[in-house]
């Protein structure tokens, strides 16, 4: 036998009978939740997020319109809010037009510039509620309990 052979067999051998003899050691192996939301350190929340956000890459398309309701001038705002307060006046007035003093639904036809409202006993104490829209003729109905 030549003198590299004699040497690799026997480091060989020396591994076999090194690996056969040594005791066989390992540990449980545990797991530690790293995100916040699943029981992990609550100081990983803005490196999770930060990550989140670096590696983002879809845009919501309605984030543009959230944002312009933020931005609107003051005088919008207070334009708008004048508007919901006169359409919900003129509401007020035509519901105490087709709600009786007990607060009980009288049916009739009620007709506005915009709107007809058209209130129909259906008997069995259910009342079928529909709106028309003078100008589109667009309507909306719904049933409804007179009791």
């Amino acid at each position: 036998m030549s003198p590299t052979r004699s040497g690799s067999l026997h480091l060989a051998l020396l591994i076999a009978a090194a690996s056969v003899s040594a005791p066989a050691v390992a540990t449980e192996l545990i797991y530690y939740p790293r995100n916040p939301s699943f029981g992990g350190n609550p100081l990983y929340g803005n490196v999770l997020l930060n990550s989140a956000l670096a590696t983002k890459t879809h845009t919501d398309p309605g984030l543009d319109d959230a944002l312009a309701f933020e931005e609107k001038k003051p005088l919008d705002q207070f334009n708008e809010a004048l508007e919901r307060q006169v359409v919900n006046r003129l509401t007020t007035a035509a519901t105490s037009k087709i709600i009786g003093p007990n607060g009980n639904l009288i049916p009739g036809n009620l007709e506005t510039d915009n709107f007809i409202i058209n209130i129909a006993d259906m008997g069995n104490g259910m009342l079928n509620v529909t709106t028309t829209d003078k100008l589109t003729g667009a309507t909306t109905a719904f049933m409804v309990s007179s009791q």
